[in-house]
């Protein structure tokens, strides 16, 4: 009887109900959904108890001719792109009795594919209301739930999620945004005008996969590789709620569906992939570290080969977009997390900050030594060996950096006491590469807390081994010396030069130089 029925609806609704999956939990704090529901709908008991809440529900499997009608209706006219059918209430659950709880409630999710224009906001104002009433008892439905949701529950379920979910975005032009990476954190975020109904829909869909009466193996039909790519689209969403919500759904799939976390993880890869290489912008990256930081944070040791491959590809190179500061915390807790689950990448995370450490942008750099410190707070001595030379070259770089904020960070790092042991372990190579940035910083850096800070660190290499610290002293002296010496015989060169150039210049006469003449050092040094 049921397949009879289900094969005469049409088989594509939509091109955004292809795919009838569905999955997730939130945890982002939302407000009421409804002004006359003050129960346990507000978003912030939703992130607390979206797993917990759920009881379980009883069901019947007769879908009766009604709904086969009123989907039909309802499918056609998500297709067209016409008003709504006879948008009318439907009777509440308290209303009916057990046996026609389950029609009802397909009925009810039926009522909710239609997807209203939210564009104008006196439009179709009162079936707005109903729909979104409707979806709030959907959710106390599925919280309240205490028997398996059958398949044809689960196939409708997924559908109306669908329906409302899987859109084209809108955002401006990302081209105008590249530039302007760095002050997007101050931009206003662009909230969806159909918010009231989406959050609801988030929801359903967030208390549909937590609850313990959905069963992983047969909702895996619906909530497959194509439902979970598409829920990845909306993670570009330029509304933070959604992609709050979105962050949670995520994660409770990939923790509910262990056939997915391989696809999941490759797809997000690839999301990766196509900001550092293609276009720069992506508005969730920051909340899909957030997903990876739990996921590496529980990868079991020793590390897969895929893993690191992962690190080396996909995080490391993430340093290299200008829009880094939007996901730099996140990005930063990941990279630590490897660091602590394999001492042994230390040396190649901190390699491969080099590689795209910055060199024009200050603010950028405070936030690649902030990193190299958590970095370095979990290295093993070993570790720090293999990379301590173009590491402190680097350091050396930043001491001397005209920009105060960067030099004082770079300073900083002597306030952290695991990063000051390994550097007076290791003092006879890093103390003569990091001297001369010290010596100049003390002498003639315009920032008087830097040149303060500066006179510290000296004092410290000077108490713990005088000798090395004179040794690297004279080292300096002598080699300002020769640069003296360089650059007055340069001086002197170009002087004569200019004379030369002055006595043929009458005659129009060539000057020629000779090779002794021109052979001095190279400027570069």
């Amino acid at each position: 009887m049921i397949k009879q029925i289900f094969n005469r609806f049409p088989r594509k609704p939509s091109k955004s109900s292809e795919n009838r999956e569905g999955g997730g939990t939130s945890t982002s704090s939302s407000n009421a959904f409804s002004s006359s529901r003050n129960n346990d709908l507000s978003g912030n008991r939703y992130a607390s108890q979206g797993a917990t809440s759920l009881a379980g529900f009883n069901s019947t499997s007769n879908l009766g001719s009604n709904y086969g009608n009123k989907l039909s209706q309802v499918v056609n006219s998500k297709l067209n792109g016409s008003q709504p059918p006879p948008y009318e209430a439907l009777p509440s659950f308290r209303d009916v009795p057990n046996s026609e709880k389950q029609n009802l409630f397909i009925r009810k999710l039926n009522l909710c594919c239609f997807v209203f224009d939210f564009s104008d906001p006196t439009k179709n104002f009162k079936e707005k209301d109903i729909k979104r009433q409707t979806l709030v008892e959907l959710v106390d439905y599925v919280s309240s739930a205490n028997g398996k949701f059958s398949e044809t529950m689960m196939q409708e379920m997924i559908k109306m999620v669908s329906i409302n979910l899987f859109r084209t975005l809108s955002s401006p032009p990302r081209e105008n945004k590249v530039l302007e990476a760095f002050d997007l954190e101050e931009d206003e975020p662009s909230m969806d005008p159909a918010w009231p109904h989406l959050q609801v829909v988030y929801e359903f869909l967030l208390r549909f996969v937590a609850s313990p009466e959905t069963d992983a193996k047969l909702a895996k039909r619906y909530i497959d590789h194509s439902f979970v790519l598409r829920l990845l689209d909306l993670f570009d969403s330029e509304d933070p709620r959604e992609r709050e919500y979105l962050k949670t759904v995520l994660h409770r799939i990939y923790g509910k569906f262990m056939v997915h976390r391989p696809f999941i993880r490759k797809a997000i890869n690839n999301i990766f992939y196509r900001l550092i290489f293609e276009t720069e912008k992506h508005n969730g990256i920051a909340e899909l570290l957030e997903i990876l930081g739990s996921i590496i944070n529980g990868f079991a040791l020793p590390l897969k080969e895929e893993h690191k491959l992962f690190l080396v590809r996909a995080l490391i190179p993430l340093h290299k977009p200008k829009c880094l500061p939007m996901y730099h915390q996140q990005l930063s807790y990941c990279i630590t997390q490897f660091v602590e689950k394999d001492c042994k990448l230390a040396d190649t995370v901190i390699r491969g900050m080099l590689k795209y450490w910055p060199i024009t942008n200050s603010s950028k750099e405070v936030m690649f030594l902030g990193e190299l410190e958590e970095v370095l707070e979990v290295t093993q001595p070993a570790e720090f060996q293999r990379c301590m030379v173009p590491l402190f070259r680097q350091i050396g770089r930043c001491l001397n950096s005209s920009h105060f904020q960067v030099a004082e960070r770079a300073l900083f790092l002597w306030n952290n006491d695991h990063i000051e042991n390994l550097i007076r372990q290791n003092r006879k190579v890093t103390l003569p590469i990091i001297f001369p940035a010290l010596e100049r910083n003390a002498r003639q850096h315009w920032n008087q807390a830097v040149q303060s800070l500066t006179l510290n660190i000296r004092k410290i290499f000077s108490d713990i081994d005088p000798e090395l610290f004179e040794e690297c002293l004279v080292k300096f002296q002598e080699d300002e010396t020769r640069e003296k010496e360089t650059k007055v015989k340069r001086e002197t060169t170009w002087q004569r030069l200019e004379e030369i150039a002055a006595v043929k210049a009458a005659s129009n006469e060539p000057v020629l130089v000779s090779r002794k003449l021109c052979h001095v050092r190279p400027l570069a040094r």
